[in-house]
């Protein structure tokens, strides 16, 4: 087995950037309050909904919730779509106005693998839209360009925490799963990693705080604690342990 790292591959939300309290939750509410829906989603309650992955997901679990007869009927997807199309315009718009930004620690590591020639990958739930957004408006314009595989949004069945997203990238990459590292935030997102068989790095966000993320490689306060030879080296005593 060889020990050489060959990609990076990144979850988007919480690793890349902290998106989920001032991005994606305020634009949910938008999403609502444009759709005339009496619904707003406080930081506590955003926290909760979190443990579903997938917007349109998370979506249909509140509305189960609080409508539960609403949710079952037929035109339920429909509507759960239109919704989340709301809520992508209002995140692109955050996004474009700066109010994300990418962690500590991100750039640096992605320009210096760029600068190696290390290929990038992304394995997120997210909308391909909202990659696209973020990526653009904290890297410039060509920065999608930047990364060999973006695997996000429904281009498989199952989302995090099952593997499938990894095995896309992977197979896309045309690589093993001991020859990347992923780099998450999160105990869906770690455990989708772990389950495809890619060793895995974790930096805590704001709302995976009391995650359970065994399993992991190392996990930094900051990805501005390590630098791309750091991470070589905790894959490389990893694939030939």
């Amino acid at each position: 087995m060889t020990d050489a790292l060959k990609a990076l591959v990144w979850d988007v939300d919480g690793t890349l950037a902290e998106t989920e309290r001032d991005g994606h939750r305020v634009a949910f509410n938008r999403a609502f309050a444009d759709a005339g829906l009496p619904w707003h989603w406080d930081e506590a309650q955003y926290g909760e909904l979190l443990r579903v992955t997938g917007g349109k997901e998370r979506l249909l679990r509140w509305w189960q919730r609080v409508d539960p007869a609403a949710a079952a009927a037929q035109d339920a997807p429909q509507r759960i779509a239109m919704w989340h199309a709301l809520k992508t315009r209002h995140y692109e718009a955050l996004v474009a106005v700066g109010a994300v930004a990418l962690r500590p620690g991100v750039e640096a590591l992605l320009r210096a693998a760029r600068a190696e020639g290390l290929p990038l990958a992304i394995a997120t739930t997210t909308q391909p839209a909202n990659v696209q957004a973020l990526l653009g408006h904290t890297l410039g314009a060509g920065a999608v360009g930047w990364f060999a595989c973006i695997g996000a949004g429904d281009v498989v069945p199952r989302k995090k925490p099952a593997p499938d997203i990894y095995r896309w990238v992977l197979k896309r990459l045309a690589l093993l799963p001991h020859e990347a590292l992923a780099i998450e935030d999160s105990a869906p997102g770690v455990a989708a990693a772990r389950a495809a068989g890619v060793p895995v790095v974790a930096v805590r966000s704001a709302y995976t705080r009391d995650d359970d993320l065994r399993g992991v490689l190392a996990e930094f306060g900051s990805l501005g604690d390590v630098d791309l030879a750091g991470l070589r080296r905790l894959h490389a005593r990893a694939v030939s342990a």
